[in-house]
């Protein structure tokens, strides 16, 4: 499965190999993957299961478009680590409990500047939730490539 995986990323690396190493381009598509993950899935969620209502937990008032990043998270930590870790940074020398608490580490500073950011966006300047989702994952990806390549998944040094 990983060597099917990697052959279909590899396939579409030749146009872009005179800007990214094919590590960093595995990563781009990866991310790509998630990111299309994440917004896919709050797309149906915020819409389709949610209806766009907001939801009352414990008499709590959570707001639909946060109670859909909520849902949407759980999808996109377990495609994002799965695809990090078998695909992405195969060279790191930490063991997989370790990877898996870092990254959950990052994830959850994601989450909570993604649930910031989409207070700001969607009720502050009343952004269209999906629109918003899709900015902050591109802003948020970024952050993600440093903190996954030098923090979750590092290579020790020998």
């Amino acid at each position: 499965m990983r060597k099917a995986a990697l052959k279909i990323i590899d396939f579409f690396y030749p146009p872009f190999q005179k800007w990214f190493s094919l590590h960093t381009f595995r990563y781009m598509a990866s991310g790509g993957i998630t990111a299309a993950t994440g917004i896919i899935s709050y797309f149906v969620i915020y819409n389709y299961i949610l209806e766009q209502k907001d939801v009352t937990i414990n008499s709590y008032l959570v707001t639909a478009h946060i109670a859909a990043l909520a849902i949407e998270s759980v999808f996109t930590f377990v495609v994002g680590f799965m695809l990090n870790k078998y695909l992405v940074f195969t060279q790191s020398t930490l063991k997989g409990r370790i990877q898996l608490f870092r990254y959950a580490t990052v994830v959850a500073t994601n989450v909570l500047l993604n649930y910031a950011m989409m207070k700001i966006l969607v009720e502050g300047f009343l952004f269209y939730p999906t629109i918003a989702k899709t900015l902050i994952t591109i802003l948020l990806a970024v952050f993600s490539y440093f903190s996954q390549k030098y923090f979750s998944f590092r290579v020790k040094k020998q």
